[in-house]
C-alpha cells in the first residue's frame, strides 16, 4: 500500500514499490518540518524540482548517507555528482525513466532556478501516478500533464508570491483533473498563504468530484 507524507513546505516522503521517494526534502531551517534530515536513515530515490534551497534542502546529504538516487534536470544531477553523490540520474523536461523500479518523468513547470530549469516530477507505481508540480505559476500544458499521465493525486502549490496562489491553484486542479489534490507550498513563510482555506472552498465548490486532502506536517495519506 503506497502512502505520501507530508513533510512540510514542498517536502514529502513517498511509500511506493517498496521503495523510499523523497521530493524536495528542505528539512533542516524548515520551520514546518515535522523531523531533521538526520532523521531519515533510509531513502532510495530523493528528487529535486530546482535547485532553491528551499527545495534543495538536505537532498545531498542524505543521499550520501543513505546512498539514494539523486533525480533532477541534467545540470542539477552534475552539480550533486560534484557534491560527492554516487549515483545520479539527470533527466530533462519531457524524460521519463525507471529508477529501482518506480516510473519517474520530468515535466514543465514555470519558475527560476540557478543550474537548469525548473520541473515537475511525475512518480508511476503500484497502479498509481503522483504529480508533484514543484514551483510553478498555471500554465495551459498543465491540461497535457492530465491528459497524458492521468495522476491519480496531484501535489499543488498554493502559497501564491512564489508560486501559484488559491485561484491559480484550483484552476491547475481543473487542467490537471486528479482524483485527490493535496495542497503544498505554504504556511512556510510570512508572505505566503497561511492556510488551505481558501484553496479548499474554491476546490470543493468548483471541482465536488475532487478530494482535498490537507495534510499537517508529518501526516500521511494512504494511496
Amino acid at each position: 500500500m503506497g502512502r505520501i507524507r507530508w513533510l512540510g513546505h514542498s517536502a514529502f516522503e513517498i511509500q511506493l514499490m517498496n521503495k523510499t521517494v523523497l521530493i524536495d526534502p528542505w528539512l533542516d531551517g524548515n520551520p514546518k518540518a515535522p523531523l531533521r534530515a538526520s532523521d531519515i536513515t533510509k531513502a532510495d530515490i530523493v528528487c529535486v524540482t530546482h535547485d532553491h534551497s528551499d527545495h534543495l534542502g538536505d537532498a545531498l546529504d542524505i543521499c550520501k548517507r543513505t546512498g539514494a538516487t539523486f533525480v533532477g534536470v541534467h545540470e542539477l544531477s552534475v552539480y550533486a555528482q560534484e557534491k560527492g553523490v554516487e549515483e545520479t540520474v539527470g533527466i530533462n523536461i519531457g524524460g521519463t525513466v525507471d529508477v529501482k523500479g518506480t516510473g519517474i518523468s520530468m515535466v514543465r513547470a514555470f519558475h527560476s532556478c540557478t543550474r537548469g530549469a525548473p520541473a515537475g516530477f511525475v512518480l508511476k507505481g503500484e497502479g498509481k501516478t503522483i504529480y508533484h508540480a514543484g514551483d510553478t505559476g498555471l500554465f495551459g500544458d498543465m491540461r497535457l500533464i492530465g491528459e497524458i499521465h492521468r495522476p491519480d493525486v496531484a501535489l499543488i502549490p498554493i502559497g501564491g508570491y512564489y508560486t501559484m496562489g488559491d485561484r491559480e491553484a484550483a484552476r491547475a486542479v481543473k487542467l490537471v483533473n486528479p482524483s485527490v489534490v493535496i495542497p503544498m507550498h505554504y504556511q512556510t513563510f510570512p508572505v505566503l498563504a497561511s492556510s488551505a482555506k481558501s484553496f479548499t472552498r474554491i476546490v470543493r465548490e468548483t471541482l465536488p468530484e475532487v478530494k482535498v486532502v490537507v495534510l499537517e506536517p508529518g501526516e500521511a495519506y494512504q494511496l
